[in-house]
């Protein structure tokens, strides 16, 4: 092979994309401010036996190539063996050419690793997994090792309100340079399409803070109270995953009644459930701006799509994708809801269906008042858009519809721990497509201008707006 395929300046797309990342992106921090880690393998220290665990398991992305590629289930989420499972990942990896899996495995070879000059392949199958698996029982490659080789700064993990956070309080215990923080998911409060799932998670908010849950309003105190909690425990981002937007009308009567409805187990029409959801999501957004924090709207996932592998491996395996429900106007209505009380806290809205690309970049404007840089984000390109496509598309619409330079940058919304060279990714193309404009004269060729603007992006604008000191 004439040149290594992930070497110092892939991706940079000439002399100025490499003299802004590699002088100005590269060897910042990673603040990780929207994340699936285990607190519990954090705090732990957990250590992986090899390269299946911690790159397998869980990974709905390779899976979901795998299955494509003709390879069966025993290999992917069945009885295989550790090996076995990975050979079969190693074979399908040429496979994936011009999907962002093909980059990313090879990032991730490169680092934490340090295997770079040879691709994955069945050739190269054993070397690289025994390589790999030899260090791996290093201590630089526990989970709290990999997090300081990776220049971790930050972790918020994404955690029900019911949490005890026990091992968030147990990380905190120990200084290690890492900051691991809560962020408040209370997506259960709005499941009510299941009275009795919803009537086990009633149960269990009120159990985590000891309130009897006997009406809309303690159902509602128990949440404050878990509010407390949290940013007790340094919380102060909170997460919603939404198909879209609930802002139907309601009254708070009517509230009330559909609330004694399912605290009797009663299903609800498609007119009570809008009504219940748009009201609690109203409550949450009003804490959240009680509490300063910051508030994600990860919107447009159609989930769980599959029945038949849903009955056979449950949720989170694989079977998602984008969806196509309208979003603008009930997504306008939620956010002025909030904002004509002055009561809109910081908030980043994430789509999933790159159709709303410009809507969203322009809907961001409308809610932005001189309170904070950048008060209202469009989030980073997200699950099947965090790729070269789909971050080049988010970067192009927010630039030309609002301003780039306020922008807080990536995310790696994953539940691995070798996920953080998406961060590199980004960092690559965003300095690749600046110093592509720089060259063409569409932007100034002011290394210091721009350098500082691509610094903002990939931490210091994160860092400001989270308020990590």
């Amino acid at each position: 092979m004439s040149k290594e395929f992930i070497h110092e300046n892939f991706l940079l797309a000439n002399s100025r994309a490499e003299r802004l990342y590699h002088d100005h992106a590269k060897a910042l921090p990673i603040i990780d401010y929207h994340c699936h880690l285990s607190p519990k393998e954090i705090a732990e220290n957990r250590s992986f036996e090899n390269l299946t665990q911690i790159w397998l398991y869980g990974d709905h992305y390779k899976w979901r190539a795998m299955r494509a590629a003709g390879v069966d289930e025993r290999y992917i989420t069945g009885n295989a063996s550790d090996w076995e499972k990975f050979a079969k990942w190693a074979e399908t990896v040429p496979k994936t050419l011009r999907n962002p899996l093909y980059h990313w495995t090879h990032l991730e070879l490169k680092r934490p690793f340090g295997i770079s000059g040879k691709l994955l392949d069945t050739t190269t199958a054993r070397g690289i997994w025994d390589e790999c698996n030899r260090k791996l029982a290093s201590k630089d490659f526990s989970t709290q090792g990999i997090l300081k080789q990776m220049n971790v700064e930050v972790v918020c993990t994404t955690d029900d309100p019911v949490s005890s956070l026990e091992y968030h309080e147990q990380f905190a215990k120990h200084s290690t340079g890492v900051r691991l923080y809560p962020a408040f998911r209370p997506d259960g409060a709005l499941a009510i399409e299941d009275p009795d799932a919803f009537h086990r998670y009633v149960t269990s908010l009120s159990r985590a803070a000891g309130i009897d849950i006997t009406s809309y309003a303690k159902f509602l105190d128990a949440l404050r109270s878990r509010y407390t909690f949290f940013a007790k425990h340094g919380c102060r981002i909170s997460d919603h995953a939404l198909v879209t937007f609930h802002s139907a009308d309601y009254t708070e009567a009517g509230v009330k009644a559909i609330f004694k409805k399912l605290l009797g187990k009663k299903k609800l029409n498609s007119d009570e459930i809008a009504a219940f959801k748009s009201a609690v999501l109203y409550e949450i957004g009003i804490m959240n701006w009680e509490h300063k924090w910051v508030q994600q709207f990860h919107v447009g996932a159609m989930r769980n799509t599959n029945s038949r592998m849903m009955r056979s491996l449950g949720p989170d395996t694989g079977f998602d994708s984008i969806g196509d429900e309208l979003v603008a106007r009930s997504m306008a209505k939620f956010l002025d809801r909030l904002d004509k009380e002055n009561k809109l806290a910081k908030t980043i809205l994430y789509n999933l269906n790159p159709r709303d690309n410009e809507l969203y970049a322009t809907m961001i404007g409308n809610f932005q008042d001189g309170s904070a840089p950048g008060k209202i984000q469009y989030g980073a390109a997200w699950w099947f858009l965090d790729q070269k496509n789909g971050m080049e598309r988010q970067l192009d619409a927010l630039s030309n519809m609002g301003l780039l330079s306020q922008f807080v940058g990536m995310i790696t919304d994953s539940r691995s721990f070798l996920s953080y060279p998406r961060h590199e990714y980004f960092r690559r193309l965003l300095c690749s497509i600046l110093g592509a404009e720089m060259e063409d004269g569409l932007i100034p060729d002011d290394l210091s201008l721009v350098g500082s603007m691509v610094k903002d992006i990939c931490y210091y604008n994160a860092k400001r707006y989270f308020e990590f000191t």
